[in-house]
């Protein structure tokens, strides 16, 4: 290496000798300050997913005129469940909700397709030619303020969402996470769930593909609110539970919390 500039900086009649060196090919003191990644052949989901199943999964957001919330839900119960129980369709309703906490007037529709993006455009082309979910549409269409709608995969270290029986609140926790972040959250995380088993809260924790990205979803289930609160008291006093939250805290940018109550129609009630 050869010294290619010195700079002298005079303070208090003492003097400091700062040296830049230059190396022959890549730089020294820049390798200081710049992390090196490895390339990564696989795609984040790839990494995170269970890889023996396929399966996809739609969350949708409806926020309801406040008059019509009674009517959409019945209009609901009446299509939605035989769209689930129709083998014809390869979907599956995991669960169907109204926000009593958060966005007020407000459903929460959760489906599951197995078999991926392709049972998903199967079941799309399907409902088009379907007379009655075309009427439910644009019955349904009228009742609506505005609607947004997400496809999700669920993490490999999380329970698939199975029919429970009530009666339970669920919360379902979002999470924006920096760009970058997925692959260190999901590794916390594949160590934090087993902290969060004990009463069966855990019901699926899923991440985005399409729409909102970076986003998490975490859904839990609990008897009533004050469940939630002993719930959630009981995991800081397990061992390791506040080092998962010191580290995951500063991957997000942006966190709700929704309690949900089920609809007549939800297999998870």
């Amino acid at each position: 290496m050869d010294a290619v500039s010195l700079m002298h900086l005079v303070s208090g009649g003492g003097s400091i000798q700062i040296y830049y060196f230059r190396h022959q090919g890549d730089s020294w003191f820049k390798s200081l300050f710049v992390r090196k990644v490895d390339p990564r052949k696989d795609a984040h989901a790839t990494l995170l997913t269970k890889n023996e199943e396929s399966n996809l999964y739609k969350i949708q957001f409806h926020n309801v005129k406040p008059e019509c919330l009674d009517a959409y839900n019945k209009l609901c119960e009446e299509v939605l469940p035989s769209i689930h129980a129709d083998k014809y369709y390869p979907c599956e309703l995991v669960g169907t909700w109204n926000t009593w906490y958060g966005d007020q007037d407000q459903a929460v529709h959760l489906w599951r397709y197995r078999g991926g993006y392709p049972a998903l455009t199967e079941v799309m082309n399907k409902l088009k030619q379907n007379p009655e979910f075309t009427a439910y549409r644009k019955e349904r269409g009228k009742m609506l303020m505005s609607r947004r709608n997400q496809l999700l995969l669920e993490f490999s270290f999380w329970n698939e969402p199975v029919p429970r029986e009530g009666p339970n609140i669920y919360e379902l926790r979002s999470y924006q996470l920096r760009p970058g972040t997925m692959i260190e959250w999901g590794n916390y995380w594949a160590r934090a769930i087993g902290y969060r088993q004990h009463n069966s809260e855990a019901v699926g924790g899923f991440f985005s593909q399409i729409g909102n990205l970076y986003m998490v979803h975490h859904l839990w289930a609990y008897k009533d609110l004050q469940s939630r609160e002993d719930t959630r008291n009981g995991a800081w006093q397990q061992e390791g539970w506040d080092e998962v939250v010191y580290y995951t805290v500063p991957l997000i940018q942006h966190m709700d919390s929704r309690i949900m109550i089920p609809t007549k129609a939800s297999p998870l009630q």
